[in-house]
């Protein structure tokens, strides 16, 4: 397995991937802003027995995008494309935030491909809390921090790190990109890990408990005190260590999954 980075084709743009470990191929989705390398944070290196796949998603890192608004649909196009290209027929994942959500078009268009898969901060859809909280997201005021930070990981310049940052209105304005009902989530075939802060504050927790209810073969584990994306920090070791007890199939009582 290669472990640089190399970019390939996909759906008529160019996404770069990262490859690293050898085994069970395990799909790493990033969330909206972020690049691959986030997960850096969380997995230091591959882990036994997995060949990471890492992209930067759509538009984002040193992937282009189209001029069209961005969708989490087409991103699970995308990242379907992706595993076709690189001839992987099955594979698990994790997904953060927006990976999260583009996994829940994954394994609702094309069920059997996904194995097992971990959702942090995920939601069926949007309420308009989340909706508003978005629009203001979109038109806030950035920093000369926040863009230096933004240059480190984005390298298409002002213009991709300004859709970036468009991209929460147009989501926030799309009523049918995310609008999961229970039966669209029954169709999921993977064993599915549900991971939820108490306190998000752009999706409320009962979205993870309807999430677990229409989820055949789903575990919900709410981490207390958690906000948005609460894997990070200290965290991030007892996050790697369950996710990855779980995606090894172990049962949840055996994992010691904080309640």
């Amino acid at each position: 397995m290669i472990s640089s980075g190399q970019i390939l084709s996909v759906n008529g743009i160019d996404m770069h991937v990262q490859q690293s470990g050898e085994g069970a191929p395990l799909l790493l989705l990033h969330g909206g802003g972020g690049i691959g390398a986030n997960w850096q944070l969380i997995f230091h290196s591959a882990p036994s027995g997995y060949h990471l796949i890492v992209p930067d998603l759509r538009g984002h890192g040193r992937s282009t995008r189209s001029n069209e608004p961005m969708t989490f649909r087409q991103l699970a196009l995308d990242v379907l494309a992706l595993t076709e290209s690189l001839h992987i027929p099955r594979f698990k994942a994790i997904g953060m935030s927006m990976g999260a959500k583009t996994l829940l078009h994954v394994a609702t268009l094309e069920p059997e491909r996904v194995e097992a898969m971990v959702l942090v901060s995920a939601a069926p859809y949007f309420p308009e809390s989340t909706r508003a909280f978005m629009r203001v997201a979109a038109t806030a005021p950035r920093t000369e921090q926040d863009w230096a930070q933004m240059h480190r990981w984005h390298v298409h310049g002002d213009e991709q790190i300004k859709a970036i940052w468009a991209m929460s209105e147009h989501f926030a304005n799309n009523n049918e990109d995310m609008s999961f009902t229970p039966q669209r989530l029954s169709r999921i075939q993977a064993q599915t890990l549900l991971v939820h802060g108490d306190r998000d504050p752009l999706y409320p927790l009962n979205l993870a408990h309807e999430m677990s209810t229409a989820i055949p073969h789903s575990a919900l584990w709410i981490i207390p005190n958690g906000g948005h994306s609460p894997i990070f920090g200290e965290m991030a070791p007892l996050f790697a260590r369950k996710a990855l007890a779980f995606l090894n199939g172990v049962p949840l009582e055996q994992a010691s999954m904080p309640s």
